[in-house]
C-alpha cells in the first residue's frame, strides 16, 4: 500500500485491526513496568482489551451495514467508549474517537493528509479533556506534541506518509523526554506507559500506509509505564492532599459547549477527583473541595445554571458502625474466617426478574473468590470478576447494572483503575447509578457495612463514601524490578508494603519483614479495627505467624481475617 495519499475506510479498519495485534504483541514488556515494581502493570492489558472491544464493534457495524466511514467510524467511538478499561483505556478511547469524530467525513471519498492532521489534534484535544487535571510527561505530552508535528507538516504540503513519519519521530523524541517532565518516572528509570502505547498507534498508520514493518517489542527491558496512575495522590491544590478535600459537590449543569473547558479548568483551581461528562448544552458534574460556595459559583460566572444540587461531608464520622460490624461478622483477634458459599448472587445467566427485588442494589468489582463471597454476605448483589491486571470494562459494568432488580444502583469499583469506567456508567443506563470510589478490597468492605438496601442510591453513596474514606489501607508483594523509592533501594524479588497515599512504605527480605515494617507505619494510635484479607500464595503458618504478631505488638486492635483469595498479593490490610 506504499503510496496511499488517501485513506479510505478500510485502511481505517485496518490500522484499528493492526494498532490492536501490535499491542497485544508489546502487551508484556508494557505491563513489566510501573512507578511501583509490583506485578501487575496492566498498561498493555487494558490498551488491547480496549482495542478489542474497538475492533469487535466496527467488525459488526461492518457485518450489518457494510463498509463504509460511517461504519468503521461510528464503530470505533461506539466501541472505544463501551470497551475503554482503566486509566490508560479511557485515554485511548478518547484518543480514538477524536479521531473517529475527523475521520466519518472525509474528503473526496478519503482521508488526506490535512485531514489526518486535523484527527490527529483533535485526538489531542479529546485526551486532553479526559483528564481534568491533566499531568505533562505522561501519554499527554506525547499526543500533544506529536499532534503539533503533524499539522506543520501537513501545511507545508506533506503527504500521508510524511505527516505520519513526523508525528511518530516527535512523539519518540516526546516519550524520551518523559522522566524529565514527570520526577516520578525519573525515580523509577522508566517512560511513560500510555505514551509508548500511542506511539504503536501511529506505528500501525505507517504499516497500513507506507507499508513500514512493525516495531518488536523489547522483552528486556519494558518500555514504559502508567504515568496518571502514579500521580493519583498528588498534592491537590494549595498544596492540600486529596484525601483531605472534604465535600463532594454534584449538580447537573445547563451551560454552551463553547464555556465547558472553561468551567473544567476553574473547578480545577479549587478542587480534585472532577468528572464532567455530557454535551449539547448539558453536563453531569462532580467535583471534591474544601470550598462548596466555590464550586457552585464557578459556572455562574460562564452563564451556566447548576441545578439538582447535592453536597456530601465526606468526613461524616461512622465509627458508630463498628460494634455492628463485629457483631454481624462474630470476628475476634486471631480468629481466621471461611465464609459459607451461601448468599452470593452471581452474574452469569442472571436477569433481573430472577434477582430479589430492593430500592437500591449494590453491584462490586471482586478480586479473588473469598471477596466476593464476603461481598454476597454483606448485600452485594451483582459482582465482577476484577482488579489489578483484569480490570472491567464500561460495558461490563454497565451489564451488570442493568441485570439488577433495582433501578438505584450503588457501584464499587475497588480499584483507582477501574474508578474511572464506573464514572461512565451512569450516562449509559436510565438507572441511577452512583459511585462510591473505593480503591481497595478493605474499602469497599467498610462501606457495606453502611449499606441499606431500602434506602435511596443517593442516601447510600454519601454513607458508604464516608465509610470508605475512613479505612487507611496497605498490601504486600514482591517486586519485579530493581529500583529506588523513598523507602530505599529495592531489589527483585524483595518484599515490598504499599499504603495508599503513602507509596512504597516498607522493604523486606522476607513476606514477614515488609508486612510488619508496614502495620507499624499503617496502625495509628486511633485505629481500633485491623482487617485482614488473605491471599491466594499465603499459607495456614504465614497467617498464624502474623497473627501472633499482632497479638504481641497491637494487643488493643482488633483482627478481622478473611479468605480472600486474591492473586499476587499475599495479604490486603484496612486499618479502621
Amino acid at each position: 500500500m506504499s503510496g496511499t495519499d488517501r485513506l479510505s475506510a478500510g485502511q481505517i479498519r485496518d490500522v484499528v485491526a493492526t494498532f490492536r495485534e501490535t499491542i497485544r504483541r508489546h502487551q508484556s514488556a508494557i505491563n513489566r513496568l510501573n512507578v511501583y515494581p509490583v506485578p501487575d502493570g496492566d498498561t498493555g492489558t487494558n490498551m488491547a482489551r480496549t482495542l478489542d472491544a474497538v475492533v469487535a464493534e466496527v467488525d459488526d457495524r461492518i457485518a450489518k451495514a457494510g463498509l463504509s466511514f460511517e461504519s468503521v467510524c461510528g464503530g470505533i467511538s461506539h466501541g472505544a467508549l463501551m470497551g475503554a478499561r482503566g486509566n490508560s483505556g479511557v485515554i485511548l478511547s478518547q484518543v480514538l474517537r477524536g479521531l473517529a469524530a475527523r475521520f466519518v467525513s472525509p474528503d473526496g471519498g478519503g482521508v488526506t493528509a490535512v485531514r489526518l492532521a486535523d484527527g490527529m489534534l483533535e485526538a489531542s484535544k479529546s485526551a486532553y479533556e479526559a483528564v481534568l487535571k491533566p499531568i505533562e510527561g505522561t501519554i499527554l505530552t506525547v499526543v500533544r506534541e506529536s499532534a503539533d508535528a503533524a499539522v506543520a507538516c501537513a501545511a507545508t504540503g506533506g503527504d500521508l506518509a510524511s505527516v505520519l513519519r513526523a508525528a511518530r519521530d516527535t512523539g519518540r523524541d516526546a516519550l524520551r523526554r518523559t522522566p524529565e517532565l514527570l520526577p516520578v518516572l525519573k525515580q523509577a528509570g522508566v517512560v511513560d506507559a500510555g505514551g509508548a502505547g500511542y506511539l504503536l498507534l501511529l506505528d500501525a498508520f505507517l504499516h497500513v500506509v507506507a507499508a513500514e514493518a512493525l516495531p518488536e517489542p523489547d522483552e528486556s527491558v519494558g518500555p514504559d509505564l502508567v504515568a496518571l496512575e502514579a500521580v493519583a495522590h498528588r498534592p491537590a491544590p494549595n498544596g492540600v492532599d486529596i484525601s483531605e478535600l472534604r465535600y463532594e459537590v454534584m449538580f447537573l449543569l445547563d451551560i454552551a459547549d463553547a464555556q465547558h473547558r472553561a468551567f473544567i479548568e476553574a473547578w480545577g483551581r479549587i478542587g480534585d477527583s472532577i468528572v464532567v461528562v455530557g454535551g449539547e448544552g448539558l453536563y453531569n458534574c462532580h467535583i471534591h473541595t474544601n470550598d462548596i460556595g466555590a464550586a457552585i459559583e464557578a459556572p455562574l460566572e460562564l452563564g451556566g445554571r447548576p441545578r439538582a444540587i447535592r453536597v456530601t461531608d465526606l468526613f461524616e464520622e461512622v465509627a458508630d458502625e463498628h460494634a455492628k460490624r463485629e457483631a454481624e461478622l462474630g470476628v475476634v483477634a486471631g480468629d481466621v474466617v471461611h465464609p459459607a458459599r451461601a448468599g452470593l448472587v452471581g452474574l452469569a445467566g442472571q436477569h433481573s426478574s430472577s434477582l430479589p427485588p430492593v430500592t437500591c442494589a449494590v453491584v462490586a468489582v471482586a478480586s479473588g473468590d473469598g471477596v466476593a463471597e464476603l461481598f454476597g454476605q454483606l448485600g452485594v448483589h451483582g459482582v465482577v470478576s476484577g482488579g489489578q491486571s483484569l480490570n472491567p470494562s464500561t460495558a461490563e459494568l454497565l451489564d451488570a447494572v442493568e441485570r439488577m432488580n433495582a433501578n438505584q444502583i450503588v457501584l464499587l469499583p475497588n480499584n483507582k483503575n477501574i474508578i474511572p469506567v464506573a464514572n461512565q456508567v451512569g450516562e449509559l443506563t436510565n438507572k441511577d447509578v452512583r459511585v462510591v470510589p473505593s480503591c481497595s478490597m478493605p474499602e469497599a468492605l467498610a462501606s457495606l457495612v453502611v449499606y441499606d438496601p431500602e434506602a435511596s442510591a443517593e442516601r447510600n453513596a454519601t454513607e458508604m463514601s464516608a465509610a470508605a474514606a475512613s479505612v487507611a489501607t496497605g498490601e504486600i508483594t514482591r517486586a519485579v524490578r530493581d529500583t529506588d523509592s523513598d523507602a530505599g533501594p529495592i531489589a527483585t524479588g524483595d518484599w515490598i508494603g504499599i499504603v495508599r497515599g503513602d507509596g512504597i512504605v516498607a522493604i523486606g527480605g522476607t513476606w514477614l519483614a515488609a508486612a510488619t515494617r508496614l502495620l507499624d507505619h499503617l496502625i495509628s494510635s486511633d485505629r481500633e479495627i485491623l482487617t485482614v484479607l488473605v491471599g491466594a500464595e499465603a499459607t495456614g503458618e504465614m497467617t498464624a505467624e502474623l497473627s501472633a504478631w499482632m497479638v504481641d505488638h497491637h494487643p488493643s486492635i482488633t483482627v478481622e481475617i478473611h479468605h480472600g483469595g486474591q492473586p499476587l498479593y499475599p495479604y490486603l490490610f484496612g486499618a479502621e
